[in-house]
């Protein structure tokens, strides 16, 4: 029984990155792309938290995702095309491990950023050698500090076309939200806030992002309290009009940073034991 359910696992594969759905800028049409075979025996390459694994720049669309044997592949195709040039890297990551997703943005010059494997781990982030190309250099720090116990990363683009680098400082129950920002003219990572939200060493903060067509950057996000989900509590915003570096609460008054527990703005009052997913 255990070896016909592997092999359902295994031709189950196409789920997690083979079959692709895509929008258009009108979110009309639907297309179905086949990429390649996926590590599909858990969600790491599906999970709901990640961004991006898919992401559009000029002609091009980009994809990252984890084989069957673990390795990092990369992927681009014409946006009028439906055929993927694909490069599996020589990047592995801790795929049992489904915190351990992939995250990708090209940057104004298109350059192809990549950040992988990371759980309370050190950071893995690499860049192209050359615009529109998929092929990585070497692994390397961003700026070398903060950058040992790293989790949830995510890439922001803006409508400037400026990257922001998100991630958890930190671990469950105890962590602070770290930006950086990228100077494609310098094509280094600067530091714009080593602790955004602050979880006091007591809590952290688990958070959703989202960039609008004006440019405005909104983060919600729940508290944790301890490792476990069931101390998960409320829901808190802020946004930032000018890229990420000044935050406001919805009604225009501006935040002393970091944020904590005490000050934040708050859409709702859930307790813990609520059933709160982050």
């Amino acid at each position: 029984m255990k070896q016909y359910l592997n092999q359902l696992i295994r031709v189950g594969m196409l789920a997690c990155a083979c079959l692709l759905f895509i929008y258009n800028a009108q979110g009309q049409k639907i297309k179905n792309t086949l990429v390649g075979n996926g590590w599909a025996k858990n969600t790491v390459n599906t999970t709901v938290f990640r961004k991006n694994s898919l992401t559009s720049n000029g002609k091009y669309q980009y994809i990252a995702y984890y084989d069957e044997a673990g390795y990092v592949v990369l992927g681009q195709r014409l946006l009028s095309g439906k055929v993927w040039k694909l490069r599996r890297s020589g990047y592995t990551g801790h795929v049992k491990d489904a915190h351990n997703v992939i995250s990708i943005m090209v940057d104004k010059a298109g350059y192809l950023h990549v950040c992988w494997d990371q759980h309370d781990s050190k950071l893995r982030y690499a860049r192209t050698l050359h615009p529109n190309s998929l092929v990585l250099g070497y692994e390397q720090a961003m700026l070398g500090q903060n950058e040992s116990k790293v989790t949830y990363p995510e890439f922001l683009k803006l409508p400037s076309g400026e990257l922001l680098f998100l991630y958890r400082d930190g671990g469950s129950g105890h962590g602070n939200l770290v930006v950086n920002r990228y100077d494609s003219k310098q094509q280094k990572w600067e530091r714009m806030h080593s602790n955004l939200i602050d979880g006091e060493g007591r809590r952290n903060a688990y958070w959703q992002s989202n960039v609008d067509r004006r440019g405005t950057i909104h983060l919600s996000w729940v508290w944790r309290e301890i490792t476990n989900v069931e101390s998960n509590h409320d829901m808190a915003y802020a946004c930032s009009n000018d890229g990420g570096l000044t935050w406001q609460k919805s009604n225009g008054m501006g935040y002393d940073l970091p944020i904590k527990e005490s000050t934040a703005e708050y859409a709702a009052r859930i307790p813990q034991q609520h059933e709160l997913i982050n």
